[in-house]
């Protein structure tokens, strides 16, 4: 059981909002746009395009809605629970043209990842009550023009990775309050970002990007609480390590934008994410003979977008779009610690070039997951637990500000 509370915590997603103007537009472009210095991590080889060190800096506050209807078939007594709540993120990119063929950049930002925190006495508290898996990178980046229609660009992301995990224990046996078991660790880690852009005629472009897989290890001292001797006999885990090693995905996206005037322009993404690799997650506890791979039954997923821009005067551009990313989970293998199913995206943004140095825009978009059922069942300790999560829903709003020098 404690094997299953820590290994289900393996979940995360990629964040296609970064802290830019993608947000704007549900992310549709997002390899082919190349119109500021987040280009420098969404298509480094779209740096190329542009003729000014510029850079660019993102809020981006999200607030997560996750409310969980418990329904008649839960054996477990407490709150339904929800895990509603705001969550920062952000980033700042950098582009510096060296001379007409090559270019530099720059990128920090948070891309990987999910937070949970339910109340503690929830209903799945013996699944999950808090965890976090997170990621941000901090990415130098290079980009070259070949000729006037192709530009190629590599960046080597320098990951953080942060693993938290808070799990209730059931003392049954002993008829006392919930244990608990906690673990956090963090990882260092290199990611590659490559790209291609493809310009055959003015005003039209096509993108290419590749993320590399990278590897994570965390390894923590289990921290139990409220364990009273019996448990303790039971689980013989005081002390002793238990070793994570996950791998963030590979990632493929491809983009294309076209101007379809002086005034309006469309963009689209057709992507890939190899989620089910990242759901074999190895697991070994010290001084004992678990050393194993679980797979949590990820799968691969598809992202296909489409968005507009349209120049409603000098100063003022438009956008939106809309996006779909397919489910990583089944509905039977959905659980408390990952409650993500299909993703629609809906985006309006608009930005305001204040000056010919200065840019600054705004975004909302909102990450649309509806209604998902959940019915798990671990053993008698974590009990059965099923019901709802009612209207999934992330809310995003995006403060972005271009200074070109």
């Amino acid at each position: 059981m404690l094997l299953a509370s820590t290994t289900a915590q393996a979940g995360g997603l990629y964040l296609y909002e970064i802290g830019s103007p993608d947000v704007g537009l549900a992310a549709a472009g997002y390899a082919a746009r190349a119109q500021d210095a987040s280009t420098a991590f969404t298509n480094p080889a779209g740096m190329t395009r542009l003729e000014r060190p510029s850079l660019l800096l993102g809020a981006q506050p999200m607030y997560m809605n996750l409310d969980f209807s418990a329904d008649a078939n839960t054996t477990v007594a407490g709150n339904s629970g929800d895990s509603n709540g705001w969550m920062p993120g952000g980033g700042l990119f950098y582009v510096h043209p060296v001379s007409d063929k090559l270019a530099i950049g720059l990128a920090m930002t948070g891309y990987f990842g999910l937070a949970l925190d339910y109340q503690d006495d929830w209903v799945g508290r013996y699944y999950v009550q808090e965890t976090a898996m997170q990621a941000a990178a901090f990415q130098p980046a290079i980009a070259w023009k070949v000729n006037d229609r192709f530009s190629v660009g590599a960046g080597v992301a320098m990951l953080y990775g942060m693993f938290e995990d808070k799990v209730a224990i059931n003392r049954v046996l002993d008829t006392l309050p919930d244990a608990q078991l906690e673990l956090s660790d963090e990882d260092l880690a290199v990611q590659l970002n490559l790209g291609v852009l493809y310009e055959p005629l003015p005003g039209t472009r096509f993108g290419l990007t590749y993320l590399s897989a990278a590897d994570l290890d965390f390894s923590d001292n289990a921290d139990f609480s409220g364990f009273g001797p019996t448990l303790t006999g039971i689980f013989g885990l005081g002390g002793r390590t238990i070793d994570l090693g996950m791998t963030m995905p590979q990632a493929v996206m491809s983009s294309v934008y076209h101007e379809v005037n002086d005034r309006l322009a469309l963009l689209a993404n057709l992507g890939w994410q190899d989620w089910s690799e990242f759901g074999k997650v190895d697991v070994a506890i010290s001084d004992t003979s678990i050393d194993l791979t679980t797979d949590l039954n990820y799968r691969d997923t598809w992202h296909v977008a489409l968005g507009t821009q349209y120049r409603l005067s000098t100063p003022w551009l438009l956008s939106a779009g809309i996006a779909y990313d397919s489910a990583m989970l089944d509905e039977d293998d959905l659980g408390p610690t990952l409650p993500v199913g299909e993703t629609w995206r809906f985006a309006l943004g608009g930005s305001y070039d204040w000056s010919s140095n200065v840019t600054l825009g705004m975004a909302y978009e909102l990450a649309w997951g509806g209604d998902l059922d959940m019915d798990v069942e671990r053993g008698p300790l974590a009990g059965r637990v099923a019901g709802t999560y009612d209207n999934v829903a992330i809310h995003i709003v995006a403060l972005t500000a271009e200074l070109r020098f």
